[in-house]
């Protein structure tokens, strides 16, 4: 029997830093390094994974919790190495020289094809220099992953609609933020337009993509100051159960952490 299964693990997700693995059949491929190496190994090593069979790293922005360890694994494992011009210009001089053979420029709004899987991306706004992030496609399925946004623009909801997984961004809670000790400025930052979801912003958005195709929403990028686990999970639970959705009946609510990776699911 031909193999066509599609597999995700939430290595690493949250204000300490991000990173995903995505494998089909013919590639094994991670988005974002946001830990050290030695941090990232041994989080594949957990899942039974290992780095050695990656080819390829889809980068979403220059910020530390997402690029940290681009430039140690592209050198160490010889990784093809994605990003936009912009996130090149602006990560360079944190992540060392990358080989130029492995280094490859991918534009927002543009479709990449790696043998059976095609990587899907569009721009987010975000205070970055030009956060983007991806749609992974595999044999008619798809996984989205949406983080470090303050707003979901009617075109990316058009690109990010009825996927079969999403890695979808529940950052804070709006009264932990504001009771915290973050200064104003801060706190304002992150309510932005340009800054980040809170669990309910990220929930509604969520019930406006989500389709009959959905069955795995992980809650990502959760703050460690301004969010628990538990109030995540409860508030996205709430809310679509309020408007009539079939939590753990018709799709999973699933956990991220920085330390702890997920299970590898088959999507």
């Amino acid at each position: 029997m031909e193999n066509n299964d599609f597999k995700v693990s939430v290595l690493s997700s949250g204000s300490g830093g991000n990173c995903t693995y995505i494998e089909t059949p013919e590639h094994k491929v991670i988005q974002d390094a946001g830990l050290s190496g030695v941090r990232i190994e041994r989080l594949m090593h957990s899942i039974g994974k290992d780095l050695n069979d990656v080819d390829s790293m889809f980068v979403t922005h220059e910020h530390t919790d997402h690029a940290k360890g681009v430039g140690i694994l592209a050198r160490k494992y010889g990784m093809n190495v994605y990003a936009n011009q912009e996130t090149w210009d602006a990560m360079s001089h944190k992540i060392g020289k990358i080989p130029v053979e492995q280094k490859y420029l991918f534009g927002a709004d543009q479709t990449e094809q790696l043998g059976d899987l095609d990587i899907e991306s569009f721009s987010v706004i975000h205070d970055a220099a030009h956060a983007q992030f991806y749609n992974y496609h595999h044999n008619g399925k798809s996984f989205v992953i949406v983080t470090d946004t303050g707003t979901i623009t009617d075109q990316i909801e058009g690109v990010i609609r009825n996927a079969d997984g999403y890695l979808f961004e529940c950052n804070y809670d709006p009264e932990m933020l504001m009771n915290g000790d973050y200064s104003y400025s801060t706190k304002m930052r992150i309510q932005s337009d340009t800054g980040h979801l809170s669990n309910a912003e990220g929930t509604e958005v969520l019930m406006d993509v989500m389709g009959p195709q959905t069955k795995n929403i992980f809650l990502a990028h959760r703050s460690h100051h301004n969010n628990t686990k538990e109030l995540a999970r409860l508030t996205a639970a709430s809310i679509m159960k309020e408007n009539g959705l079939g939590v753990g009946r018709d799709f999973q609510l699933h956990d991220t952490d920085v330390e702890v990776p997920t299970d590898l699911y088959t999507l």
